[in-house]
């Protein structure tokens, strides 16, 4: 589903008759703001799982040589 140009424009008149025009810089930033710090926590935990992938990875070979020695 796509938001069409007609959308949009009904979406800002309401934007701007709830906050203001005076309040829509401060809005803006703030948004930008939040959607960096989201995109930044989801490739951090992005990392985090890469890490633990890896990690458990390099810890499998050891575990199944110790279990080929017990027997």
């Amino acid at each position: 589903m796509r938001i069409g140009t007609q959308e949009l424009l009904i979406i800002l008149v309401v934007v701007v008759i709830i906050f203001g025009p005076k309040q829509l810089p401060k809005l803006g930033k703030m948004f930008g703001k939040t959607m960096r710090n989201f995109k930044e926590g989801i490739n951090e935990e992005m990392a985090d799982e890469d890490n633990a992938t890896k990690a458990a990875s390099t810890q499998e070979p050891a575990a199944e040589a110790k279990t080929e020695d017990k027997e």
